[in-house]
């Protein structure tokens, strides 16, 4: 079974070097330029969001061999 948060984290950093590529190809006018910055902004949050949640669950999560005591 997979973890939507790790599939939400991969597909931010697909959408993210995709948005690089085409920054990087120099084609895009300014305003275009601006506006995958601002949408590479907010993947950055969803992806920092995302990761913080994976961390959290992590942290509370028990180490392996080491359940709870009653």
């Amino acid at each position: 079974m997979s973890n939507p948060s790790v599939e939400r984290l991969d597909e931010s950093i697909v959408r993210l070097e995709r948005a690089a590529e085409q920054l990087r190809s120099g084609e895009l006018s300014p305003d275009a330029a601006a506006s995958i910055v601002e949408d590479c902004a907010s993947l950055a949050t969803q992806a920092a969001a995302e990761l913080e949640q994976l961390a959290r669950a992590e942290v509370h999560a028990p180490a392996p061999g080491q359940d709870s005591l009653l």
